[in-house]
């Protein structure tokens, strides 16, 4: 076992090599500032419930309303916060105030690094200039 030192060897340039990435971002990397979202977006009165909740819990609400439209065909949504009546649809109530897809929905998507699979079935909405 005369040649030990090089398994050693191996293994810690072998470790260096497929850890450095991680590393040289972890050091590197700036930290990203948190989206700021206008209050309230176009200038709507309320959204469907408050805005801390509907930042935690927006994916919730998204796939409960997709599953009850399509599973069972209600259309009606009303809010625990106002009891206001609104349609369950993301093209029409949610993008009816939140229209700038980019500034709106991407910038805290691309922050929170996750890819949402709303647009693989709804029509990606053109954005007014």
């Amino acid at each position: 076992m005369h040649d030990g030192w090089k398994i050693v060897v191996g293994l810690a340039v072998f470790v260096l090599l497929v850890t450095s990435p991680l590393v040289y971002n972890a050091l590197s990397a700036e930290k990203a500032s948190v989206p700021e979202l206008v209050k309230p977006p176009n200038g709507a009165p309320e959204c469907v419930e408050d805005a801390a909740w509907m930042r935690a819990s927006h994916m919730d609400l998204l796939n409960d309303w997709r599953d009850i439209v399509v599973r069972e065909g209600r259309r009606d949504y009303t809010s625990g916060l106002t009891g206001t009546v609104y349609d369950m649809s993301l093209s029409k109530t949610c993008m009816g105030c939140h229209s700038n897809k980019d500034e709106f929905c991407d910038r805290c998507h691309t922050y929170m690094a996750v890819a949402p699979y709303c647009w693989d079935c709804h029509v990606e909405p053109e954005e007014v200039s």
